[in-house]
């Protein structure tokens, strides 16, 4: 047995197997970490023979949890805080309609991952990229551009249905549903000179009747 006063004994001094498991497992990690900087080089660098022939393993590695979101970087990144909000027509008992207020779903996102050291991507992505989308593929009068428009709406009413429905299932039938963002400039700092509003942008949907179709699989509608 080792004393207290000894020194640590070199890697040559150790058994053979020992620094066979060491050099394994050092190995495997060069290996590992070499094969995500190749990925990731690829995902970055511009289009060419190697990213042509194998771009779906590429994407398949860096997708969802590696993905660069280059909105953080100049020469143009994000100065606005957006949050997503929703609110709910519900059918009573009594059949009278009641409409709850605005539920604000980012803010929800933010408090599950404040102080996760690993949130999940569908805490910090899912719905931000799903309003991303739909504001890619719908005009300023929330008009559906060709297909993928309608598919982002049926997108975003299937992702308020599976987070509030539990919710909303206590209060009574759920009818229809009703998307709006709110959109705040971030303040510059203070030895910026730059000038903007403080108000908040207001983007309001139509209200969406909820189907069937849109309940999670093996709902019961009442």
């Amino acid at each position: 047995m080792q004393s207290i006063g000894d020194e640590p004994r070199p890697v040559a001094a150790l058994s053979l197997p020992s620094r066979i498991v060491i050099c394994l497992a050092v190995s495997a990690v060069a290996v590992a970490v070499a094969i995500h900087l190749a990925m990731m080089f690829l995902h970055v660098a511009p289009e060419n023979t190697l990213t042509k022939a194998q771009g779906s393993a590429i994407g398949e590695y860096v997708y969802p949890e590696y993905e660069q979101n280059w909105k953080l970087f100049a020469p143009n990144p994000m100065q606005q805080n957006v949050a997503v909000q929703v609110r709910a027509e519900l059918r009573a008992g009594d059949g009278g309609l009641r409409t709850t207020g605005w539920t604000d779903l980012t803010a929800r996102d933010s408090r599950a991952i404040h102080h996760n050291p690993a949130p999940s991507h569908t805490q910090q992505n899912q719905l931000r990229r799903a309003w991303e989308y739909f504001g890619s593929t719908h005009n300023a009068q929330n008009v559906p551009i060709g297909v993928r428009g309608d598919l982002s709406e049926q997108y975003i009413r299937r992702i308020m249905v599976r987070r509030m429905g539990a919710e909303w299932s206590r209060l009574g039938r759920l009818e229809r549903l009703q998307v709006r963002s709110v959109t705040t400039p971030v303040a510059p700092p203070h030895w910026s000179s730059e000038k903007i509003s403080d108000k908040p942008a207001f983007r309001v949907l139509p209200w969406w009747p909820v189907t069937t179709a849109d309940l999670p699989e093996g709902t019961k509608t009442k």
